[in-house]
């Protein structure tokens, strides 16, 4: 579609107009000098002289080219420019760590399937961790894995292939048998100071206790609390069990709590699949829409066809007096 950036610039298209009858041409008085047979020099020449300035009177093809001109130098003041379809351009509006515990324990195949078959703890939680990350379109992710200590699988990023493709290379053990929950939060919020958007979530799965951190997950809780983060806790394993094979499910209420979150406790894959639903309704894709409207500039086109205009009219009249004089 054909439009003008600056279309007020057509209001000065009558100015030749305006100059044209409003001011005239410019007079003055000279000095000449006198030749008392000047009468004989006109009548000789075939000239009839008359009194005053004279004017030369433009020729048609000068007026013109002239106004086609002038034209052409406003069209182009008025920026003519063709408008693309819009382009729908979406951003993450909010930024989502997801902290899976990788201990020991999460090699307990305690857990059940759909039919009631065996399952180990990690490989139903990646199962489900990745249909999560596959309708986290518009969010950007980062994954951080933690046992006796915590590491960053991936930065933030929207690359969400990426993230499931580390998560489901992710073993028990990896980094090491215990676990540090204190520590996840604490780089999960190292990884959020980054972060320039608004709303920031953590979900954080385990299924013990925290022995090896150095910090305690509730004073980890309280920092980010103070800091904006949401904080949703998954709690999987047997609440019964002693030392790091117990869930703590009272610390992860708490830090739940703490955090403006919620808590949520499986003992099945599909119990893991309807907690992620829930935290899923609870915080729906945040997104930052921008549209943007491919522009292409043609002012130009009409800046050089004026001045080839021109620059061919006072070609041709140089040819022209050229021509006069020789046939003089």
């Amino acid at each position: 579609m054909l439009s003008f950036a600056a279309p007020f610039s057509f209001l000065i298209m009558p100015m030749p107009l305006l100059v044209w009858f409003f001011a005239p041409a410019n007079q003055e008085t000279a000095q000449a000098l006198r030749v008392p047979f000047f009468q004989s020099i006109a009548a000789a020449a075939g000239q009839t002289p008359s009194s005053g300035s004279l004017v030369r009177e433009r020729g048609r093809a000068q007026m013109t080219v002239a106004v086609l001109c002038w034209i052409l130098v406003v069209v182009g003041v008025a920026r003519p420019q063709i408008l693309g379809e819009p382009i729908v351009i979406e951003k993450a509006a909010r930024d989502l760590v997801l902290a899976v515990d990788i201990s020991g324990s999460m090699d307990a195949r305690d857990l059940r399937d759909r039919e009631g078959n065996p399952l180990q703890r990690l490989a139903a939680v990646k199962d489900v961790i990745n249909t999560f990350i596959a309708e986290r379109e518009g969010d950007r992710l980062a994954l951080v894995v933690f046992g006796s200590n915590a590491y960053l699988q991936t930065p933030f990023t929207e690359d969400l292939e990426s993230v499931a493709e580390l998560m489901a290379q992710t073993e028990v053990g990896m980094a090491g048998p215990h676990t540090a929950m204190g520590d996840a939060i604490g780089l999960a919020l190292r990884t959020f100071e980054a972060s320039e958007i608004e709303q920031k979530l953590l979900v954080l799965l385990s299924d013990g206790a925290d022995t090896n951190s150095q910090m305690s997950p509730l004073n980890a809780t309280a920092i980010a609390a103070d800091a904006g983060v949401k904080i949703f806790t998954i709690g999987v394993g047997d609440p019964r069990a002693s030392g790091d094979n117990r869930v703590d499910l009272d610390t992860l209420q708490a830090m739940a709590t703490q955090a403006n979150g919620a808590f949520y406790f499986s003992d099945d894959a599909q119990g893991l699949a309807e907690i992620y639903a829930e935290i899923d309704r609870l915080n729906p894709r945040l997104v930052d829409t921008t549209t943007f409207q491919p522009r292409r500039e043609f002012g130009h086109y009409a800046f050089t066809a004026a001045a080839l205009l021109g620059f061919a009219m006072m070609l041709g009249m140089l040819l022209w007096s050229a021509r006069e004089v020789k046939r003089g």
